[in-house]
């Protein structure tokens, strides 16, 4: 684990030049990674995608991305980069998502996730998402659950920074 400095994160827009670091950390993260074409897609042509970049630096160290669609925004896919997992990254992540879905008019959030991934399942808690039911045979590499989350967004609750949860 590398060890950082949360003051010198930087957030912001990804980029086209950005993709193949994404497409890097999508590789470290995921058993069934999206491809190069699927973000290069999503930059251009999904015009509810909004994805952006954790750098520290000029180094893309995580991202997340979601749509938003009416009132409602559905987190596609949130990674950081190994070395650099276990620091808290994944909640200020995460919190910047649900800021700017705050700012683009959500008021609900909706993401997937393993239902054998109960550390995310964890962080998710952690920020409001609560359980609402299952996708039987979602993940197609192995056919495995996953399990749906809600989470109401409100301005005052995206705004906390406490990273020692």
């Amino acid at each position: 684990m590398v060890a950082i400095d949360k003051e010198r994160l930087v957030f912001r827009a990804m980029t086209l030049s950005d993709v193949p670091h994404i497409v890097a950390i999508e590789q470290e993260a995921f058993t069934s990674p999206w491809s190069t074409e699927a973000f290069i897609n999503e930059l251009t042509n999904n015009h509810f995608a909004r994805y952006m970049v954790m750098a520290l630096g000029e180094e893309v160290i995580g991202y997340g991305g979601m749509w938003t669609i009416m009132d409602e925004a559905h987190v596609t896919n949130i990674a950081i980069r190994k070395d650099y997992r276990g620091q808290g990254l994944g909640k200020r992540l995460l919190t910047e998502l649900q800021q700017t879905a705050v700012f683009f008019g959500a008021a609900r959030m909706t993401l997937e996730v393993r239902i054998t991934n109960e550390i995310a399942q964890r962080l998710y808690r952690k920020l409001g998402f609560e359980p609402a039911g299952v996708r039987p045979g979602y993940y197609t590499d192995n056919q495995e659950d996953a399990l749906i989350m809600w989470a109401e967004l409100h301005p005052a609750r995206t705004e906390s920074n406490d990273d020692n949860e």
